[in-house]
């Protein structure tokens, strides 16, 4: 029987869907990372079933006890705290360990926090990178981010509330003032997306914030000639392929942070010329 992995609400209990309800009705056992916060949820829908404890900090000790009930044919399911399991929390090491076993897996597609978060930003949806969670030490935060300096996607950073501001810190110091959105409590009564710019975002942090937060940081801007020389020989190259204005300016505002409404006169400009 298959290893499943649940998406459950990441605020409204209301965003669960029906399949993953039904799933979860049927399973013969559901890991969760916290039973007690999981069995409120289950109870709220009337589902009684088999709980086992199943977090980062007994993840991989766990995995031969799972593998063991699916070999059984026992359906297992995987929920986290909030959202999807196995992206910044736990379910990634079992999912991984069910498949090389050979047995069934299955991930239910349902509630998750920075797919809103990237829409309610404001900032160019697509292509954006999820990074999550930034490693805790100081100078393994900076590295990584270093790396991410001229990453030319919008990026996605799950952000601990007590440790927000100093993480902030190192965003404006390390990528520059670029713009963002911190979106927090998604789904949630105080839902908020504060928009700006990093400087200006992590000045508002003064009286300190509470919730789940998720950080969307506009992509590195190139240098202007080189931005110009650039999207516009592959503007010219896309219409010529008979690509509308439209998603030409779409696809190299995202790519080049070039602004859509630039790209658009530019290649009218070019036609009427």
């Amino acid at each position: 029987m298959p290893l499943i992995l649940i998406p459950t609400p990441i605020g409204n209990l209301g965003d669960i869907t029906l399949r993953a309800l039904e799933e979860l009705k049927n399973a013969d056992l559901i890991a969760c990372e916290d039973t007690r916060r999981s069995g409120l949820l289950l109870n709220h829908y009337g589902i009684k079933k088999p709980l086992m404890s199943y977090q980062k900090f007994n993840e991989q000790s766990r995995v031969d006890e799972l593998l063991a009930r699916l070999e059984k044919g026992e359906r297992v399911a995987v929920i986290s705290d909030a959202g999807t399991p196995g992206m910044s929390d736990p379910g990634e090491v079992a999912l991984k360990a069910a498949i090389d076993a050979g047995f069934p897996v299955d991930v239910l597609p349902g509630a998750t926090a920075f797919v809103p978060a990237v829409l309610l930003s404001g900032l160019v949806p697509q292509p954006f990178s999820f990074i999550g969670f930034l490693p805790d030490a100081k100078g393994e935060r900076v590295t990584a981010l270093e790396k991410l300096k001229d990453h030319p996607f919008t990026a996605v950073f799950y952000l601990s509330p007590h440790k927000a501001a100093k993480q902030m810190e190192d965003f404006l110091e390390v990528l520059g003032d670029r713009p963002c959105a911190l979106v927090r409590e998604i789904s949630k009564m105080y839902q908020e997306a504060r928009r700006g710019t990093l400087a200006s975002v992590l000045a508002s942090l003064d009286d300190g914030v509470k919730g789940e937060l998720v950080l969307v940081v506009a992509p590195a801007q190139p240098d202007e000639a080189l931005d110009d020389d650039a999207w516009q020989a592959e503007a010219l190259e896309k219409r010529a392929q008979g690509e509308p204005v439209k998603k030409i300016a779409e696809e190299l505002a995202a790519r080049y942070a070039v602004p859509k409404n630039r790209v658009k006169s530019w290649l009218l400009a070019e036609k009427n010329g």
